[in-house]
């Protein structure tokens, strides 16, 4: 195992120095055996009808009726056992297990419903403005959000985007006193993800740092009622020019307990960053050691417009996604990381890329 270390950078007058650790086992993507022992269900697509269901632990997978396949708007519930979507033939939103069933209407006007926490949505309607909602009754409370894109779930801090000159930028507001703000930099497109940890304490995001002549995506965060961001890495020093995830916004991959965050890292290798581009590696961050870990058992060149997306099992020992291994003469394959060994397994064969790749849509837990 190869350690490259990171220099420290100051950001804000805060440093936090870490560790590259490549994890390259000895071995290439696993064929899935008997010994496999994850479970819970994966939801993705093989065809382009519905939603599917792959149950982990008996390795059967069955297309879920009245469903369509969904991005970014199914989303999975605090607790890993729910899972919202948009219902084409009612328009509206429903919750549901991950095996279809237990169906239940969320609301008929919305632009999308998040979990807010276990017993709270965050509804966001057509024009814009948003409310908190208790999952069983239509008591509501709105907030105030003009350029708000995020949401600390369980708080009220949020994100703003708000337009800078020609450029736009980010700011961490507190809706219930909108004077605190803290600016968090250019909003600029495959160098802007960020997302919320589950349990609200962080916000991880990704700011451009260097000139137009190198520049490489760094990912920070930032806790809601400090003024200080935190830079989390230095892949400037460590690959150079280099992308965090495309131009997707919210896929920072946060794992369950909030400790670690898992994404791809692709190296830039020219002066157009979406065309002089290397091969996508996953990486994770463990916030609890300040180490950040590369696994190098698989890579892809298909990282622009976005590379796949990453969903941790709910125990946070796997890491589920759709991936192609060229020249193999198989069709995309289900893949999960087991982030200890950086070992690859093969679940399953012939993912759909129903919205332009195979992408996995959650991985949580069957009704119980």
């Amino acid at each position: 195992m190869m350690i490259i270390c990171l220099s420290a950078v100051a950001h804000a007058d805060t440093v936090m120095d870490g560790d590259i650790i490549r994890v390259c086992p000895p071995v290439g993507i696993q064929a899935r055996t008997a010994e496999f022992d994850a479970n819970g269900i994966i939801l993705t697509y093989f065809d382009s009808t519905a939603l599917w269901v792959y149950d982990v632990a008996t390795d059967r997978r069955y297309p879920l009726p009245d469903s369509n396949p969904c991005t970014t708007n199914c989303r999975l519930s605090p607790d890993a056992r729910w899972i919202t979507y948009f219902n084409d033939a009612t328009n509206a939103y429903n919750r549901m297990r991950l095996n279809g069933t237990e169906r239940t209407l969320i609301t008929a006007y919305a632009a999308d419903v998040e979990w807010w926490s276990d017993e709270m949505y965050l509804i966001w309607t057509p024009a814009r403005s948003a409310y908190l909602r208790p999952l069983d009754a239509d008591v509501r409370e709105y907030l105030t959000v003009p350029g708000v894109v995020s949401v600390q779930p369980g708080g009220r801090y949020a994100v703003l985007l708000q337009q800078d000159g020609d450029t736009f930028s980010r700011t961490l507001v507190n809706l219930a006193e909108p004077r605190e703000r803290v600016l968090l930099g250019e909003d600029r497109a495959y160098y802007n993800t960020q997302h919320w940890s589950p349990d609200g304490m962080w916000l991880a995001y990704v700011e451009p740092v260097g000139d137009d002549a190198r520049i490489t995506g760094e990912l920070f965060g930032i806790q809601p009622g400090t003024t200080e961001p935190v830079q989390w890495t230095d892949f400037a020093a460590a690959y150079g020019a280099a992308r965090i995830n495309g131009i997707a916004v919210g896929d920072l991959a946060w794992s369950p307990d909030s400790q670690r965050i898992a994404f791809w890292v692709t190296e830039v290798t020219g002066a157009d960053p979406l065309a002089n581009t290397g091969n996508a590696m996953i990486h994770v961050l463990d916030l609890s050691t300040n180490e950040i870990t590369a696994y190098c058992g698989y890579s892809t060149p298909d990282a622009t417009p976005n590379p796949p997306r990453l969903s941790w099992s709910p125990d946070g020992r796997y890491l589920g996604f759709g991936g192609d291994v060229r020249e193999d003469g198989r069709s995309y394959l289900l893949l999960a990381l087991e982030v200890e060994t950086g070992v690859y397994t093969a679940l399953s064969e012939g993912l759909f890329p129903a919205f332009g790749a195979p992408d996995v849509v959650a991985w949580g837990l069957p009704p119980g």
